[in-house]
């Protein structure tokens, strides 16, 4: 065992700590980017990482000018988390004095402060005090960190990862649901700004391995990976810690590998564990939504052969009638027969199908519904004579119960649609033994009188009173009652909305 120590030591000791900072700022970076990532602020850390390049020129030159002295890393994680709270701090006001969105307030203002810190790079006499590897600040060097440098890096991953644990609840609410966050009390904009400075810290400890210009990658790509693989922010902030320590290992063996350095080579491994994630995650991904996709059944479909089955006449129908009747490739209508057996609106038995007694209402409503809008398009003439029936039958999909009653009562409650088919009665409505207005009725219903409003009130009906609905009149547009009496009453059709009846019993249905 020490034998293989040793060795480890001899041919490895200089990987040894590059692997321990590069596992702990992973960590710590896919832990804040959970955050982030449901905030949808994945924009802003990428602000502050640009941002951070003025921060450590700023604390490099005061510790120049002020100490005569090199800038330790203490001076400039400093300066950067300074530079990145003053980012935040400009987006937030330029968004609350003028029209601009966050989105654009970011891109200025991460721009002009990165430009800033080049800029003052680029002047000579500041150039000349300046000793700053800007190459290192942009693509990373964790190969080159230092021991002082890799205690300060394990001190601000342990200082971050123990807020979140200490407000961990207070993060999750203000991150779901502020106004909820706010309403119990939790001071949500305080959280705003101890999520930014952890953003910060976490930006600087990134830095040390893919730089300004990819840090962004480490904090948000393991998070989204997470995202897409559970909808718990327990398990999935464990996963993205996972995914990027992973992701970290695995991009510094391929660099060392290859000769590359780690920084880039640690980005490209996330995101390729990214898109595996996007294409294989067991729900989000695309694989699982093309699988529900194809073994979907559309709506439309089931409501078809629901339909196709009560022009059928309702029991025991073959299948193999249902599969010519409905325009639809065979499997789907299959796939719909059993996912309307398992809701109950139909029965199978030896290959055939008749409809339940839940099943006879909603295939009632949609044949109902399809007959209506066919009258409807025929007498507005908005629409070909050899159209209306496709356009009809993509409408009664489209169409809620209070359209269909408004369409119902604009035509007058018609008997029959355009080709002469019975439209059915609206079988919800009156068998619920909820009160309905007269008008609903068909011949043979039989009423028990509720109320009577103005309208028909020259009829002297009574609260209690029982009636029978005989024949409508050939244009449709009167209503024949008999009374309990034998006396019959003709009421058109304001006169029949005017009366409120609940139904008794149906003797004949259309």
């Amino acid at each position: 065992m020490t034998e293989w120590l040793t060795e480890i030591q001899l041919n490895y000791g200089h990987m040894i700590k590059p692997l321990i900072v590069g596992t702990l700022v992973s960590i710590v970076c896919s832990v804040v980017g959970c955050f982030i990532v449901l905030r949808r602020m994945s924009f802003l850390a990428d602000a502050i990482a640009h941002s951070m390049l003025a921060g450590v020129i700023g604390g490099y030159l005061l510790m120049k000018i002020l100490f005569q002295e090199e800038a330790k890393l203490g001076a400039l994680l400093i300066g950067a988390l300074l530079a990145g709270i003053f980012t935040v701090g400009l987006v937030g006001f330029v968004t609350r004095v003028s029209r601009l969105k966050e989105d654009t307030a970011i891109g200025i203002m991460y721009t002009g402060i990165f430009a800033l810190g080049a800029l003052v790079v680029s002047i000579k006499a500041f150039g000349e005090m300046i000793h700053v590897d800007i190459y290192h600040y942009i693509l990373g060097s964790v190969v080159s960190v230092s021991d002082e440098d890799m205690w300060l890096l394990a001190g601000v991953t342990a200082i971050v990862l123990s807020v979140i644990i200490l407000f961990y609840r207070q993060l999750q609410l203000t991150s779901f649901d502020p106004i909820m966050a706010a309403s119990i009390g939790i001071p949500v904009l305080a959280m705003e700004y101890l999520l930014t400075v952890c953003t910060s810290l976490v930006v600087v400890s990134g830095v040390q391995i893919d730089g300004v210009i990819m840090v962004s990658g480490l904090i948000i790509t393991p998070a989204a990976s997470a995202y897409l693989l559970t909808d718990r922010l327990d398990r999935m902030i464990l996963g993205a810690a996972i995914i990027g320590v992973v992701g970290f290992w695995l991009g510094f063996g391929l660099a060392t590998w290859i000769g590359a350095d780690p920084g880039p080579a640690v980005i490209v491994t996330m995101t390729f564990i990214f898109l595996l994630t996007l294409v294989f995650a067991p729900r989000y991904g695309m694989l699982a939504d093309w699988i529900r996709k194809t073994n979907s059944v559309p709506q439309e479909v089931m409501e078809d052969v629901l339909g196709a089955m009560l022009r059928e006449g309702g029991t025991a129908i073959p299948i193999n009638n249902i599969l010519r009747r409905v325009d639809t490739p065979n499997i789907r209508i299959r796939r719909a027969i059993r996912k309307l057996a398992r809701q109950d609106l139909i029965d199978i038995e030896n290959d055939h199908i008749e409809l339940t007694n839940d099943g006879q209402l909603e295939a009632k409503r949609l044949v109902r519904a399809h007959r209506l809008w066919e009258t409807y398009l025929e007498k507005s003439e908005t629409t070909a004579h050899d159209d209306i029936h496709k356009k009809a039958h993509q409408l009664e999909h489209i169409s809620d119960q209070k359209t269909v009653d408004y369409l119902d009562d604009k035509l007058g409650h018609p008997l029959t649609d355009p080709h002469g088919a019975s439209i059915p009665e609206d079988a919800y409505r009156l068998e619920c033994e909820s009160d309905v207005k007269l008008s609903y009725l068909r011949e043979g219903h039989k009423a028990e009188i509720r109320g009577v409003l103005s309208a028909a009130s020259s009829f002297e009906f009574s609260a209690g009173d029982e009636i029978t609905m005989g024949p409508r009149s050939t244009d449709g547009k009167t209503w024949t009652i008999i009374t309990s009496n034998g006396k019959t009453l003709q009421l058109d059709h304001h006169q029949a909305d005017a009366v409120i009846v609940r139904l008794i019993s149906i003797e004949t249905t259309t």
